[in-house]
């Protein structure tokens, strides 16, 4: 689908209640949208690795994660840690390039510059690498995970954020 005929999804705070919701979004994320990079025994061995409801209930509540919706209902989010890494950014396969990831990583921006935080990291899939990239993050290294016997690979990648301006005082 076109994301200029696509409505822009809605951002707000997680909620513990859409729990549910995210690791379906999650999963199916990593079925549908991650095959081209990923064979299926890596992307059966990650979804088994995100198959934790209580380690990803904690992660999720640990640090600032957005939701978008479309319509009142969950349709992605991305989850930033402390230290300005972006830990998680999914979106479910139906809404996948329409804006809502680049709606989400926006936010974050705005939100972690408004904070004074100087810059922004994230360990992106292959799938997600050239969306970091259009946004101006640079690639640092090549990351490989073992997940039960699987090596996947992601690539650290980085952005500089403007510095916090103060506004002008008059003497």
């Amino acid at each position: 689908m076109n994301a200029s005929v696509f409505p822009k999804p809605s951002l707000r705070p997680y909620l513990a209640s859409d729990l549910p919701l995210l690791s379906e979004i999650r999963f199916a994320a990593i079925e549908e949208l991650a095959g081209e990079d990923y064979d299926e025994a890596q992307r059966r061995a990650w979804a088994t690795a995100a198959d934790d409801e209580e380690g990803f209930a904690q992660s999720l509540e640990k640090g600032l994660t957005l939701v978008a919706l479309i319509g009142g209902g969950p349709v992605g989010f991305i989850s930033l840690q402390d230290g300005g890494l972006i830990d998680q950014l999914y979106v479910h396969p139906s809404v996948a390039r329409t804006g809502v990831a680049t709606a989400l990583v926006d936010a974050i921006e705005k939100l972690v510059a408004a904070r004074g935080t100087a810059s922004l990291a994230a360990d992106a899939s292959d799938t997600a690498k050239p969306l970091f990239e259009k946004r101006g993050f640079v690639a640092t290294h090549r990351n490989t995970i073992e997940i039960d016997g699987e090596f996947l690979g992601n690539t650290r990648m980085t952005k500089a954020l403007a510095p916090k301006v103060a506004p002008d005082v008059l003497p």
